[in-house]
């Protein structure tokens, strides 16, 4: 944003502090009327013909600007992805285990991407994995919903849990 001596338009449009038109000034006696008054000339629209300027504390401006980015920063919700790693041959106690730490990342309201990396011949037998997967996403149905079905991505099978908003 240009400000004072940064603005290298002619003429300029002016806005005095009060929000009301002053019409069609020069830089010089823009700046001259932004000293007078004690602010800042500042650039609110460039592309403009002629150019717009507004008189304000240009400070005071930044401060409020920051202060509504930093309120809206906080507002917002971070939705991380975890992973939780089976295989097709897991049993019952390793799933159940899996399970739990799915469970608890979608409670804490992360995604949960399960995967199963097939090695050597098991990539032959995908249904098996394609099982372990929906019985996965059965166990958490009251939790999430199923983003993405399962899918292949070169030896591995994965699929996507969002935990359920509840509003």
């Amino acid at each position: 944003m240009f400000v004072n001596e940064g603005i290298r338009a002619r003429e300029l449009r002016l806005i005095d502090q009060n929000g009301e038109q002053a019409g069609v000034k020069t830089r010089n006696e823009a700046l001259d009327i932004a000293a007078r008054a004690n602010l800042d000339l500042v650039l609110v629209a460039p592309n403009a013909k002629p150019p717009v300027a507004r008189i304000m504390d240009y400070g005071k401006y930044r401060f409020e600007q920051q202060k509504r980015e930093k309120e809206a920063r906080k507002n917002q919700k971070v939705i991380n992805v975890k992973e939780v790693r089976l295989s097709p041959t897991i049993d019952e106690h390793d799933f159940n285990t899996k399970l739990r730490n799915g469970r608890k990342f979608l409670e804490k309201g992360n995604k949960v991407k399960a995967s199963i990396r097939f090695r050597g011949r098991a990539i032959t037998h995908k249904e098996i994995g394609q099982k372990v997967l929906t019985r996965f996403a059965d166990e958490c149905k009251d939790l999430a919903t199923v983003e993405s079905r399962p899918r292949m991505d070169g030896r591995s099978m994965f699929l996507v849990l969002a935990p359920i908003n509840e509003k």
